[in-house]
């Protein structure tokens, strides 16, 4: 999902068509408040990438300030933010790049170039949700399930995990069970694939 934040009409009517022309979905927002209402209503990410496009000079809230909000909320890799202005500068852009915005574009700017940072944008966003989920799955397993996971990455076979850890065979095959679901493998090798 794109989410256009621009206080100027045409500005977000445009920029909708654009992305709707390219079959991106996109939402636009007048504000940086209503854009922040409609992400905490929001449940989850979209797993086909999220990107927001912010311009910097806002009644209110500026996309600067909103920008420092995503970054605070820790949004920023799942929803990589690109910067349109009228009124930017370099060192503006080269600041607001160091402290993680995706991209910089004045206006007027380039119509397919721009879209087609959004899906770059998208990708990275969608690379980013693939990480956090392992980060979760691997969070969720107990510090048994990460000791016999390790094991299992090393190549260990159940008895030399059960000699290892002290404990029985049956328990190590009951741990590595779980170490599967959990991380929604069926073997060994898809496991060092995902964890690689």
């Amino acid at each position: 999902m794109l989410h256009i934040v621009d206080d100027e009409d045409v500005i977000r009517d445009s920029l909708t068509w654009l992305a709707r022309s390219r079959s991106i979905a996109a939402t636009p927002y007048e504000s940086g408040e209503v854009f922040i209402q409609a992400l905490d209503a929001a449940r989850d990410f979209d797993p086909e990438g999220e990107c927001a496009l912010l311009d910097i000079r806002m009644p209110d809230t500026s996309g600067i300030a909103l920008f420092e909000a995503l970054n605070a909320r820790k949004l920023t890799q799942r929803m990589p933010v690109i910067f349109l202005t009228g009124h930017g500068d370099v060192p503006m852009a080269v600041d607001l790049l160091k402290r993680g915005a995706f991209d910089f574009f004045e206006k007027p700017f380039n119509d397919n170039s721009l879209m087609d940072r959004v899906q770059q944008a998208f990708a990275a966003s969608r690379q980013a949700g693939a990480a956090a989920a392992i980060e979760a799955r691997l969070a969720a397993l107990s510090s048994r399930e990460q000791e016999v996971l390790a094991l299992i990455l090393d190549g260990k076979m159940n008895k030399v995990i059960a000699d290892q850890l002290r404990i029985s065979m049956r328990t190590v095959e009951v741990h590595r069970a779980n170490v599967f679901e959990k991380m929604n493998v069926k073997t060994a090798v898809e496991l060092a694939r995902l964890l690689k």
